[in-house]
C-alpha cells in the first residue's frame, strides 16, 4: 500500500529549496486532481521525493513494489508516473509494458543511473514520456513532471471529446448516417437525393437532424467533427 514518507537525505535529488517552482495540478474534466505516482523501491529517494512533490502542492502517491502499484492503480485516473527503471521484483520496464497492455495513457517518467541509459532508450521507443538521470536538480524534475501533466491532461481531453462525438454519431439513425456521410464528402442536397433516391426535401430533413443531433453549427463544422472521429490530426 502506498503511505505518505518524511524527506530523508542522501537520494539522488539535489535540491534547490529556494528555486522550485511548480503550478498547481488542475483537476481534470471530471474534477479529479492529478496524483504523481512514485514507484521506487530505494527508501531514501522515495522519501525525498515524496517531500519534495508534497512541498510544492502535489497529491503524491508512493509505492515501495511495482506490484503494490499496478493493484492500486486504474487507468483512468489522471496524473503522471514517476517510475526507477531498474528494481528487483519488476523492472520499469516490465511496469510499462503492463500499463501498455492495460491501455493505460500516463505519461511515465523513468529514473536511470549511469548503466542504465540503453535501458532508458528503450523504454523511450516502448512509449515513455521521458527520463531523468540521478543525480538531478529537483527543478529539473519538477519540469519534467509539469510538462506530463500538460500531455496527459490534453490527451485525457482528447478522449473525452472523441468519445462525445462518438456518442452523438451513434445517436444517428442509419439514413442519417448515410446524408452525414455524403454531406461531409461536399455532395449537395439535389445530389444525395439522387444517390439516396429521396426527396430533396427528405434530405433537408435528415441535414437538419444531422446537423442537431452532432451539435454542429455548420458543414465544416460538421466535418471537422468527423475527421476527429477518424482521428486526422490537427481536427
Amino acid at each position: 500500500m502506498w503511505r505518505p514518507a518524511a524527506a530523508v537525505s542522501g537520494s539522488g535529488c539535489r535540491s534547490r529549496p529556494s528555486k522550485i517552482r511548480a503550478p498547481m495540478a488542475k483537476p481534470d474534466d471530471k474534477g479529479a486532481v492529478p496524483t504523481i505516482y512514485v514507484v521506487d523501491d530505494d527508501d531514501g529517494m522515495r522519501r525525498a521525493l515524496h517531500a519534495l512533490l508534497s512541498t510544492v502542492g502535489y497529491t503524491t502517491a508512493v509505492f515501495s513494489r511495482p506490484s503494490e502499484f499496478l493493484a492500486a492503480f486504474t487507468s483512468d485516473a489522471p496524473g503522471c508516473l514517476v517510475l526507477d527503471i531498474r528494481m528487483p521484483d519488476m523492472s520499469g520496464l516490465e511496469v510499462q509494458q503492463q500499463l501498455n497492455r492495460r491501455g493505460s495513457m500516463l505519461p511515465v517518467i523513468f529514473i536511470t543511473g549511469h548503466g542504465d541509459v540503453p535501458m532508458a532508450v528503450q523504454a523511450m521507443k516502448e512509449g515513455a514520456f521521458e527520463f531523468i538521470q540521478k543525480p538531478f536538480r529537483d527543478q529539473d524534475l519538477l519540469d519534467r513532471i509539469n510538462h506530463a501533466l500538460k500531455l496527459d491532461g490534453e490527451n485525457r481531453s482528447t478522449v473525452a471529446r472523441h468519445a462525445e462525438i462518438q456518442q452523438r454519431l451513434e445517436s444517428l439513425t442509419p439514413r442519417e448516417r448515410q446524408v452525414m456521410n455524403l454531406v461531409v464528402d461536399g455532395a449537395a442536397n439535389k445530389v444525395i437525393a439522387i444517390d439516396l433516391v429521396l426527396s430533396e426535401r427528405t434530405v433537408e430533413i435528415h441535414r437538419a437532424k444531422v446537423m442537431e443531433k452532432m451539435g454542429a453549427r455548420s458543414v465544416a463544422h460538421l466535418v471537422k467533427l468527423h475527421l476527429t472521429l477518424l482521428g486526422t490530426p490537427g481536427a
